[in-house]
């Protein structure tokens, strides 16, 4: 029989009749009508609804030092503690950058997490990634951590071909291992692995069912991580499950009993959706959404961490205490400390994210850097905007650059009609004629300027 009971996130009466059960199966379900490896994979539409339901509070959280750490050479311990000290200026003081989570398996991850926990920071709070044994929640626990990761892959592709179990047996195994980590007193972060390909009412809502139940039993929480492993999320209204990210949002919630602030989504970027996935989650349901910084993972990425910063803003209308600059500043320590180049086009961090090359683009700056901004990059970033000098920059892109290099006051700007333009536009102009294929740089500007004022004209200044 259906019931009829008091939702206490809508605060409507609803009648629920679906109790899903275990479906054990014999063969993996494989949902080959979505995904035919010798085919692109297909986006079905079932024309299903789900109600929007932002939470009243979204929060970020962090796995560089974990997934971010996967893809490429490992962090010094220093480095971790020099990133974890930023990601707390980033966070401010309301914490919007909740949590970070690290590796334990050796003495250098043990040493990070003891280093950073040593600073005394409230945010982001240290969490953990650990095996599924016993003396590894022991291991946690006696370190001072609360609350740990747990791999709970939940995929037929995962629970037949990787694990070679069934379902039943997996979840039996699951679930005496979140019990090992009750038993220790942690609280366990559930990581639903390959989500967007799990059967989701034959095998993950009634293990999650069972999982909040033992919560509840245990009287401590339990947090629940949709993975998006794959990046097989979408994130349209009317998706078919189990590719739906409001679908598994809001099926989550709905029917296994998650609220929001247990609930988070871990995207990754394989078809370009990571950033959108994660705000639909945000959007339907999920209070944290799990990041990396500037996205580094494995494969294509996670969702970037400074990316959802700015979908915070977007979303709530104000950055609510975090320091937006810090995001340079890790920028800078990534490609100067660390060694690790970040592509010049990546949004709010590359070299060229707000750099124009375009002479029209250039004119519009100089008259008003709002045209060609998406917002005070100066303010928020540090980063004023930038124009960069080739064949396209014409006389404005020239002119600019002249101003913002100098840093030259009102009263003595170039405009596009100055001597100085002039000499340097005709020199570059004489490159490209002679074949040249590669930008201008500083140096040859600058090389070019000091000519122009000492050897050339005499003048003297610009």
């Amino acid at each position: 029989m259906s019931e009829i009971s008091l939702n206490k996130r809508t605060n409507l009466l609803e009648q629920d009749p679906y109790n899903y059960q275990l479906q054990d199966v014999e063969e993996p379900n494989l949902l080959r009508d979505f995904f035919e490896y010798t085919e692109v994979p297909k986006v079905s539409f079932n024309f299903r609804r789900t109600p929007l339901g932002m939470p009243e509070n979204i929060w970020i959280t962090d796995t560089t030092f974990r997934d971010g750490q996967q893809s490429r050479a490992p962090f010094t311990v220093d480095q971790i503690v020099d990133i974890y000290k930023m990601m707390s200026a980033l966070s401010g003081p309301n914490g919007i950058l909740r949590q970070t989570e690290f590796f334990v398996y050796s003495e250098k991850d043990r040493e990070a997490v003891e280093r950073c926990m040593d600073l005394g920071l409230k945010f982001p709070e240290v969490t953990t990634w650990i095996r599924a044994k016993k003396e590894d929640f022991k291991l946690v626990h006696d370190i001072g951590v609360k609350e740990t990761g747990i791999l709970v892959s939940c995929s037929d592709y995962h629970i037949f071909k990787k694990l070679g179990m069934n379902r039943r047996q997996a979840m039996e195994h699951y679930l005496s291992v979140i019990s090992d980590a009750f038993e220790a007193g942690v609280v366990p972060r559930c990581h639903l692995e390959d989500i967007t390909r799990a059967d989701f009412y034959g095998f993950v809502v009634p293990f999650v069912k069972e999982i909040m139940n033992m919560s509840k039993e245990a009287g401590m929480p339990v947090r629940i991580r949709a993975c998006d492993t794959l990046g097989y999320g979408i994130p349209y209204g009317g998706v078919a499950m189990p590719r739906s990210v409001s679908g598994i949002v809001y099926g989550l919630q709905h029917y296994a009993g998650v609220p929001s602030e247990m609930l988070e989504w871990h995207g990754h970027n394989d078809f370009y959706k990571a950033v959108t996935n994660a705000a639909t989650a945000w959007l339907y349901g999920a209070s944290a959404v799990n990041c990396t910084l500037f996205g580094i993972g494995e494969r294509t990425g996670n969702v970037p961490l400074e990316a959802m910063v700015f979908e915070y803003a977007q979303l709530r209308g104000t950055l609510d205490g975090m320091d937006t600059t810090v995001i340079t500043d890790m920028a800078r320590y990534f490609e100067n400390k660390i060694g690790y180049r970040i592509p010049d086009q990546t949004p709010f961090v590359g070299r060229n994210f707000n750099v124009t090359k375009a002479g029209i683009h250039a004119d519009g700056l100089m008259k008003d850097e709002e045209i060609y901004n998406i917002f005070d990059t100066a303010k928020f970033l540090n980063r004023p905007p930038r124009v960069s000098i080739n064949q396209s920059s014409g006389a404005a892109g020239i002119a600019l650059w002249i101003n913002e290099d100098y840093g030259l006051a009102e009263e003595h700007k170039v405009d596009k009609h100055s001597p100085v333009v002039a000499y340097v536009k005709k020199w570059v102009d004489q490159q490209y004629a002679g074949g040249r294929v590669s930008g201008i740089g500083a140096d040859e500007l600058h090389k070019l300027i000091h000519k122009f004022i000492t050897e050339d004209t005499g003048n003297g200044a610009l």
